[in-house]
């Protein structure tokens, strides 16, 4: 068998290539196969198609940016109208007040950036001891040597010597503050850098935060000097029925990063939100302010920056925030109803994100593939669980008829465990 020369993300090649799926075109809520089935994205791809697929006037505002300035940096001296336009934009939405932003390439890129300004930031005002960051278990930061090195996800973390591949990470309970207190009283608040999250876990399964914990977490930074980072890279851009998750559950992040739904997948785009405190020293008028040496070759494109201003202008004028809040009570009403199966461990619904955790007799993997042909896309989740995380704007009806093919996968299983 002749092998593809594209070697696939996250895969295992020899399961995937006599089955890779190949979309040819999208609309709105839908992808086409090269076959021509038609599928409901329920993922929203990896998370990010807020808006939908194969908006005219997206590819009109890329066109015309094209025409006009295809691509400029924006190191040292230079900068552009769009990238400029754009830090604008994100600076009066953003969940902190008179924040800075950094534009770079995407999630991963957004992590390391901020990860980086955390340890530089200490570094330059003389407490070099604090280099450690803490992250919690079963979260995903991305796969570039920061994210992967302080990934909860064990999976993603094997095989690269995590450990020296960025020294001075250490994960914790996802849920427990005590699990942290006892983290910082064995390393050492001296020596922590910054304590990164989540506002939802996302790829560890959809887990929306216990009633109190982000309070108590964040008091303790407060208390001990260490950063506070909102990896908002999911949660972003009205995933939750807020511009930003952080919001939502009150937080207040020292950093803050983005990306996915800033474009809604049109362009690839990422970049942080920096509170004053950090952003300060490096802005002051004199000789020796230091240089944040981190930039991305494609930092402020100005197509990309096109295509992002575009995307929040849609948001806004078709209220998706509010239909966000709308579409989450319609999940979450769905996946109440389904959770009295006997196969279904747990629902969990954060904002217009949502996941089925299953008992041991399916497996979420199986049932994904399953619903391929009944038309749905999903994703299995860490803890055996099914992802729900489709476009905003989605239809009530294909949300429940969504969760409906699961239930219909399900009761399909019923007689063969019946049987055993």
């Amino acid at each position: 068998m002749k092998t593809p020369a594209l070697w696939s993300a996250q895969a295992h090649m020899p399961s995937v290539i006599d089955r890779q799926i190949r979309v040819v075109s999208a609309q709105g809520a839908y992808l086409t196969t090269d076959e021509g089935k038609r599928l409901f994205d329920g993922t929203s791809s990896l998370w990010y198609t807020n808006i939908g697929h194969g908006r005219e006037e997206m590819a009109r505002v890329a066109y015309e940016q094209m025409k006009t300035l295809d691509a400029y940096h924006v190191f040292g001296r230079y900068t552009n109208d769009r990238a400029v336009e754009l830090s604008e934009k994100l600076v009066s939405i953003a969940p902190m007040d008179n924040a800075k932003v950094i534009l770079n390439s995407g999630g991963s890129d957004a992590i390391d950036v901020a990860l980086k300004l955390a340890r530089r930031y200490w570094n330059h005002v003389g407490r070099k001891s604090k280099k450690v960051i803490i992250s919690r278990e079963h979260s995903y930061h991305g796969l570039h040597a920061y994210g992967t090195s302080v990934a909860g996800l064990d999976f993603n973390r094997e095989g690269y010597g995590t450990d020296s591949l960025v020294s001075g990470t250490e994960r914790v309970e996802k849920h427990s503050t005590t699990a942290f207190a006892e983290a910082i009283e064995r390393i050492g608040a001296e020596n922590i850098a910054a304590y990164i999250a989540e506002p939802i876990l996302g790829t560890g399964g959809v887990h929306p935060p216990q009633k109190g914990y982000f309070e108590e977490i964040q008091r303790m930074c407060r208390d001990n000097d260490i950063l506070f980072i909102a990896d908002e890279v999911i949660t972003g851009f009205g995933r939750t029925g807020s511009m930003f998750a952080s919001t939502r559950y009150g937080l207040q992040p020292d950093i803050v990063t983005f990306a996915k739904g800033v474009t809604s997948g049109y362009a690839a785009l990422g970049g942080i939100f920096v509170a004053p405190r950090l952003w300060q020293p490096f802005f002051e008028q004199n000789a020796d302010a230091p240089v944040y040496r981190h930039g991305t070759t494609y930092s402020g494109h100005p197509v990309t920056a096109a295509l992002a201003l575009k995307n929040l202008e849609i948001l806004e004028r078709e209220s998706l925030l509010e239909r966000s809040v709308h579409l989450e009570q319609v999940l979450s009403n769905a996946l109440s109803a389904i959770e009295s199966h006997e196969l279904v461990a747990s629902t969990r619904v954060g904002g217009f994100l949502g996941a089925i955790e299953l008992r041991d007799m399916a497996q979420a993997e199986l049932i994904t593939d399953q619903l391929l042909d009944l038309g749905f896309i999903s994703r299995p989740l860490r803890g055996n669980s099914v992802q729900f995380s489709p476009p905003l704007i989605s239809t009530d009806q294909e949300v429940r008829s969504f969760v409906e093919a699961v239930r219909y996968l399900l009761d399909d299983i019923q007689p063969a465990r019946i049987r055993a």
